[in-house]
């Protein structure tokens, strides 16, 4: 079959399944959170009843009440009694809020009440994002040797070959990250947050380091908790960390995945040498110094091909 052929028909086969992934989702997520959600509305029916039974309050009345106290609660604000005595904008909340918005996490609590913040939000976000992904990149080329490269070439002089060695250090590599960056965590976070669950303590971590940031669950939010402000710029500094292995790990698999040839059995982009090798020429560089022009056979970069990577191990 023709290249140009093959390539459409997998981008259809593609497209189909994944239409057919979402509505697998769909029919398992309508048949799991339906029910409890028709529960919910009962029982919230029958306590509005209840109270306007038990009071002279008018059902109008009630419904424009809690439509205000929704909305406010939408953004943070919340009428409770143990709620009230502190601020989503300081300057630790404030930071907090930032950072979730240029690494995309975004959890939607709080969110900005006037048209100036959102319309900061905006321009924040256009500088913020794409620096965040440059910091991010910058950070992962400077791990890819020790954690990626050095430990592929001790499984290779141990006895194994190319291919099983990139595959067990990638399984390695993937318990390390669930360990370090999910299930610790979230012991922690079930600690931390009274209300939290160890499961939503995974949950949460999942949610947050995929950049999915639906905001059911928010650290740092209820009320009296001790040390906020520490909480929240450690919570910052592991959603770096973690977003910074996840990405380590994505560029693993894709690199594994070269080397095995399934990109190009699936016909998607290589890893290139020439553009996402960044391991052997990093974007910050170690030596800030120049290059003298009196030597400029020393000060020419290496072939690429000569730096140990993954792409220059033998498929054998």
């Amino acid at each position: 079959m023709h290249s140009v052929g093959k390539s459409w028909l997998l981008l259809t086969g593609f497209v189909l399944f994944y239409i057919i992934y979402l509505l697998f989702g769909a029919l398992v997520f309508s048949s799991i959170e339906r029910p409890v959600e028709d529960k919910l509305r009962h029982d919230m029916e029958r306590l509005k009843e209840e109270f306007l039974n038990q009071s002279c309050v008018n059902a109008a009345s009630l419904e424009l009440f809690l439509n205000k106290v929704l909305t406010a609660n939408k953004y943070g604000v919340s009428v409770l009694r143990n709620s009230s005595g502190r601020s989503n904008w300081d300057l630790a909340s404030s930071m907090f809020f930032a950072n979730t918005l240029v690494t995309t996490v975004g959890y939607g609590h709080p969110t900005p009440l006037s048209d100036t913040g959102k319309a900061f939000s905006i321009v924040y976000a256009l500088i913020g994002v794409p620096f965040t992904m440059l910091v991010l990149t910058a950070c992962v080329q400077r791990v890819m040797h020790p954690l990626v490269l050095a430990p592929v070439s001790l499984l290779q002089r141990s006895g194994l070959k190319p291919r099983p060695a990139t595959v067990v250090h990638f399984l390695l590599l993937l318990i390390v990250v669930v360990l370090c960056c999910f299930l610790a965590p979230a012991a922690v976070f079930s600690v931390v947050e009274v209300s939290w669950t160890f499961l939503d303590g995974v949950y949460f971590c999942f949610i947050s380091l995929c950049t999915i940031g639906l905001g059911d669950f928010v650290p740092a939010t209820q009320p009296g908790q001790r040390y906020r402000a520490l909480y929240q710029v450690a919570v910052m500094v592991y959603l770096f960390v973690g977003l910074m292995m996840m990405y380590l790990l994505l560029r693993t698999f894709h690199k594994m995945a070269d080397l095995h040839g399934l990109t190009t059995f699936l016909q998607l982009p290589r890893c290139e040498e020439s553009v996402l090798d960044d391991d052997t020429e990093p974007i910050v560089g170690n030596d800030p110094t120049p290059p003298r022009l009196e030597n400029k056979a020393a000060s020419k970069p290496l072939d690429p091909g000569s730096q140990p990577s993954y792409s220059s191990i033998n498929k054998g």
